[in-house]
C-alpha cells in the first residue's frame, strides 16, 4: 500500500499541467540569466545599491523599469504561485475515486492522531496561504496529500536544487549522536521530515506537532501505511504542552521562516525546557540574510514577499546561533547557506 498511496498515477489531464508548471520553471533560466545581464547593464552592485530593502526595491526596479524579461519574470513568477495550488488539487481530485480506499485503509494502524478543534492558532499563521498554497494549508480537505505528495513530489523535487527529500535526510543525519529514544519534530507538516527522522533513527519514538489538521492528517496516514507509531499533534511549537524533558533530541526543517522572531524564540526556549539535560537540538532554515550581498539578499526577499511568505525577512534576519545561545543551548554551532542548521546541547 505505501508505494501506492504516497506515489499517485496522475491522470493525463492532471499529468499534462503539472508537468507544464514543472518544466516552465526550468524554462525560466533563460528569462533569470536575461535579467541579471539586464542588472549588470543597469550596473547595480553593493556599491551602489541603498542599505535598507525596501528602498533597494525602488531602486532596482527603477533601474529595471525598461527590462521586458525583468517584466516577464514577474509574470511568470505570480503566475506559477496563483496557478500551481489550483493545479495541484484538480490532480488530485481527478485521482481521489482511486486513491479513496487506499487512503481509507491509510486511516488506521499504529500512529496515533491528536486534533484540537479548541485550538486558536495565533495571528501570524490565521488566515495566511503559505506558499500562496490555494485556501492555505487547510484550504482543501485532503491539502496534505495534495501538498506533500503532488506539489512536493511532482512539481517542487524536480527544479529544487540539491534535491529537496535528500537535504531533509541530510539533516536528519547531522544529529549529534547514533540514536536517541525520544525525538520531537516541531512543524513537521505532511511527514516529509518526520519520515526523514524515522529512516534514520528507527528505534526511536517520533512525536510531531503542527498546527494544520490537514498536514497533519497525511503524515498520519503517512505513518500508518509504513507501519511507524507516530505521535502526531496538533499544538503550536512554541507551546507544545509535553512534559519538562520528554525528550532527547528536538528537530525542524524549514519551518522557522513561517514564523515571525518573537515565536522563533518562544520555539527555542520551549525546545530547551521538553529537552531531557544533555538532549540535542537541531533545528534548519533558509539562508541567513547576514550571508548574502545585497543583490542575492533582495532576490530572496522578492521571491519570499511574492511567494507567499511574510514572515521570511524576519526569520533570515535573524541569528539564530544567537538564539539557541539565548534560549540556554551550550556547544551551539552554525553552519550552512542553504539550508542553514543550528546544533546545541541542552546542559546536564
Amino acid at each position: 500500500m505505501t508505494t501506492e498511496y504516497q506515489n499517485p498515477k496522475l491522470r493525463q489531464r492532471g499529468r499534462a499541467s503539472v508537468d507544464f508548471l514543472a518544466q516552465m520553471a526550468l524554462a525560466s533560466a533563460p528569462v533569470r540569466e536575461r535579467v541579471n545581464k539586464d542588472m549588470e547593464i543597469a550596473q547595480l552592485s553593493d556599491d551602489n545599491l541603498p542599505d535598507e530593502l525596501d528602498a533597494r526595491y525602488d531602486a532596482i526596479d527603477s533601474a529595471l523599469s525598461g527590462s521586458n524579461a525583468y517584466a516577464t519574470q514577474r509574470l511568470m513568477g505570480d503566475w506559477h504561485g496563483r496557478a500551481h495550488g489550483k493545479i495541484a488539487i484538480e490532480a488530485f481530485e481527478e485521482i481521489q475515486p482511486d486513491l479513496q480506499p487506499l487512503i481509507d485503509a491509510a486511516s488506521e494502524g499504529s500512529a496515533s492522531l491528536t486534533l484540537d478543534p479548541e485550538l486558536e492558532p495565533p495571528a501570524y499563521w490565521t488566515g495566511v496561504h503559505f506558499h500562496r498554497t490555494a485556501g492555505g494549508w487547510d484550504g482543501h480537505k485532503h491539502m496534505g496529500y495534495v501538498h506533500g505528495e503532488i506539489i512536493h513530489k511532482k512539481m517542487v523535487a524536480r527544479f529544487f536544487p540539491g534535491g529537496i527529500f535528500a537535504q531533509r535526510q541530510a539533516i536528519a543525519e547531522m544529529a549529534p549522536k547514533d540514536s536517541y529514544a525520544r525525538i520531537l519534530d516541531m512543524g513537521c507538516s505532511s511527514g516529509h521530515f518526520t519520515t526523514a527522522l524515522e529512516n534514520t533513527y528507527p528505534d526511536a519514538q517520533i512525536t510531531g506537532v503542527d498546527f494544520s489538521a490537514r498536514m497533519l492528517e497525511h503524515a498520519y496516514r503517512t505513518a500508518n501505511a509504513n507501519g511507524w507509531n507516530w505521535d502526531l499533534y496538533q499544538r503550536a511549537a512554541e507551546d507544545t504542552g509535553f512534559e519538562d524533558s520528554s525528550f532527547d533530541l528536538v528537530a525542524s526543517y524549514i519551518i522557522l521562516h513561517e514564523m515571525p522572531a518573537a515565536a522563533i524564540r518562544e520555539a527555542f526556549a520551549e525546545a530547551f525546557r521538553v529537552l531531557e539535560p544533555g538532549g540535542d537540538m537541531i533545528m534548519s532554515d533558509v539562508t541567513r540574510y547576514a550571508d548574502l550581498d545585497k543583490l542575492s539578499e533582495w532576490k530572496a526577499d522578492r521571491g519570499a514577499k511574492f511567494g507567499g511568505e511574510p514572515h521570511w525577512r524576519e526569520s533570515a534576519g535573524l541569528d539564530l546561533a544567537q538564539v539557541a545561545a539565548e534560549a540556554g543551548f551550550v556547544d551551539v554551532e552554525a553552519t550552512g547557506i542553504y539550508p542553514h542548521v543550528v546544533k546545541g546541547r541542552k546542559p546536564e
